[in-house]
């Protein structure tokens, strides 16, 4: 003879599908109605968060496609970036250069100076 289990209800972690999942549910309380059984929730009403669900869904897309854009955008500036950088730390090298007597001289370029003494690290066996 077989064994009833319980039976595990899993709620998607993923956030569409769990939207998409509770948009079914309150369609379903939507059409029993008065009858529906979740009218017994006490502190929590489906006809009040129930119309939310698809304005979730809506401002979640918008979210994906953000991010979508977003790393776009990245993958646009990372193209460009290594050069930036090449030349920056080329400028700064020759800057250097030039102004060797005077290195706050590279102020006027953008750079920020620091002439305070490099503090010596102190390793200390326990």
């Amino acid at each position: 003879m077989a064994k009833i289990t319980k039976g595990r209800i899993n709620i998607p972690k993923n956030v569409e599908e769990h939207l998409a999942l509770a948009q079914k549910v309150f369609d379903k309380h939507q059409l029993d109605g008065k009858n529906s059984v979740l009218n017994t929730l006490v502190d929590l009403d489906w006809n009040t968060i129930g119309p939310k669900i698809a304005h979730c869904l809506t401002k979640h897309r918008e979210a994906e496609e953000y991010r979508r854009k977003m790393d776009e955008a990245y993958r646009e500036r990372d193209l460009v970036l290594p050069e930036i950088e090449e030349i920056l730390r080329a400028s700064k090298s020759l800057l250097k250069a030039v102004y060797t007597k005077n290195p706050k001289k590279m102020g006027e370029w953008g750079f920020s100076v620091d002439d305070t003494p490099k503090l010596k690290k102190n390793i200390q066996n326990s």
